[in-house]
């Protein structure tokens, strides 16, 4: 074993950090043994330099990230501040003075990636992210090493634990959306402001980065498709019950079937109980891989804290800390398909489509008229009714979403339809 150390430098030491820094500290010996080398924390970059942080030096800690990263003796850069700037400037900085750099910040890799891949090809540099998708669960390196062999055609998955938390509590108890947010938030599941999560924003960072990988194509955040779920309704679950169902945010990555471009979306969706991802419960993450040769796969396990992902956090550091000993690096960006990414639009599925309408006779004609026009084949519909009102529950094969959009826009236009009570897509089957 090589004595002297490789030196590593934590960007950031919240939750995530300073997970990373115990661990680097109890697994010292267990480390250098995996690695060949022992592994020195050199120096941790904070905003706030005077909190008291158990088992770190306080000597090693700084408020100048720039000049610890610009030391030129840094083996290795763990970045886990989040964010675009400045990760952004300090990833780059760190490659241009000698090192690899391992993150978690998915919200930079899906909107700089190419940039980021190409920074650390120019300077020979490794650039590991395991943590920034899917926290503890083995995903990334799977699909970028484990399938570079295999065609993959699909990545359907639950990529958010807050959402699934939610929407596990509206399916098990019957709570409305607000009560089970004030649950997730109050057991500390959510964040004070949960937009990035109940918007889709970070199920959508994760989805351009598996895109990217599953499909070596350069697919960015502006790529993918995203609707929120705070709309979901208790009375969406109880007719997603009657279909068998139940519903979940999915991050889905599709290869269109002609092989000619993919697409990138992020949506509520309702899926078979039937379904691996139905049974996934409270805030883990599940997803469900499909690739040619190796048919179907899945991942499971805790998405997020901080033990989980700095477990990822720390895997990716043996590995690269292993590639510097041998003067290798791992494998970068693979993008040589470069195929477009589709529109919305061109997405096809079925749809769960619940109408307010007038209870009378002919509504349910107009209705079938207008999905029949707009060449969308309707498979089921369901209608109840009193005293005037009623509610008409469609569920459709297979049609394009612009399809499904065009049908919407006129049935809002018929006098016979109160309202578009709520739209949702049919995933998994």
């Amino acid at each position: 074993m090589r004595t002297r150390p490789l030196k590593v430098a934590l960007l950031g030491c919240g939750v995530v950090g300073s997970e990373v820094a115990r661990i680097m500290t109890t697994h010292a010996d267990d480390l250098a043994a995996r690695i060949g080398a022992p592994v020195e924390l050199a120096g941790v970059a904070v905003r706030r330099p005077d909190k008291v942080r158990e088992g770190i030096d306080p000597s090693l800690v700084t408020t100048d990230a720039t000049a610890l990263v610009k030391r030129g003796d840094i083996d290795v850069v763990v970045e886990v501040i989040g964010g675009i700037e400045p990760a952004r400037t300090l990833i780059t900085t760190a490659f241009e003075h000698g090192a690899s750099v391992v993150s978690a910040n998915k919200a930079l890799l899906a909107q700089d990636g190419a940039a980021l891949h190409a920074a650390a090809d120019e300077n020979d540099k490794d650039l590991y992210y395991e943590a920034a998708v899917a926290g503890a669960i083995p995903l990334i390196r799977p699909l970028r090493e484990s399938l570079a062999g295999d065609k993959v055609n699909r990545v359907l998955g639950i990529v958010n634990g807050t959402t699934n938390f939610i929407l596990d509590a509206m399916d098990t108890t019957g709570a409305g959306y607000q009560e089970a947010l004030d649950e997730a938030t109050a057991l500390g599941y959510a964040e004070a402001d949960p937009t990035a999560d109940v918007e889709g924003f970070d199920a959508a960072a994760k989805a351009a980065i598996l895109a990217g990988i599953a499909f070596h194509t350069r697919v960015r955040l502006d790529d993918v498709y995203r609707e929120g779920m705070t709309e979901v309704t208790a009375a969406d679950f109880a007719s997603a019950k009657e279909m068998g169902c139940t519903i979940k945010l999915l991050a889905i990555c599709e290869r269109a079937a002609d092989g000619a471009s993919v697409t990138a979306r992020v949506h509520p969706a309702m899926i078979p109980l039937s379904h691996p991802l139905a049974n996934v419960r409270g805030a883990y993450n599940a997803v469900f891989v499909e690739s040619d040769a190796a048919g179907q796969l899945m991942f499971y396990g805790p998405g997020a804290g901080g033990s989980p992902t700095a477990s990822a956090v720390l895997g990716d550091l043996v590995a690269v800390c292993r590639n510097r000993l041998s003067g290798a690096t791992g494998p970068g960006e693979s993008a040589y398909a470069a195929l477009p990414v589709s529109p919305m639009g061109d997405v096809v599925t079925r749809y769960h489509i619940s109408l307010d309408v007038a209870d009378k006779p002919g509504v349910l004609a107009q209705v079938a008229t207008v999905f029949a026009e707009h060449g969308v084949s309707i498979d089921t519909v369901r209608q109840q009714g009193k005293d005037g009102e009623a509610s008409l529950v469609v569920v459709t094969h297979r049609a394009s979403d612009a399809a499904l959009g065009g049908t919407v826009e006129a049935l809002r236009k018929l006098d016979t339809v109160r309202g578009v009570a709520s739209i949702m897509r049919v995933e998994g089957e």
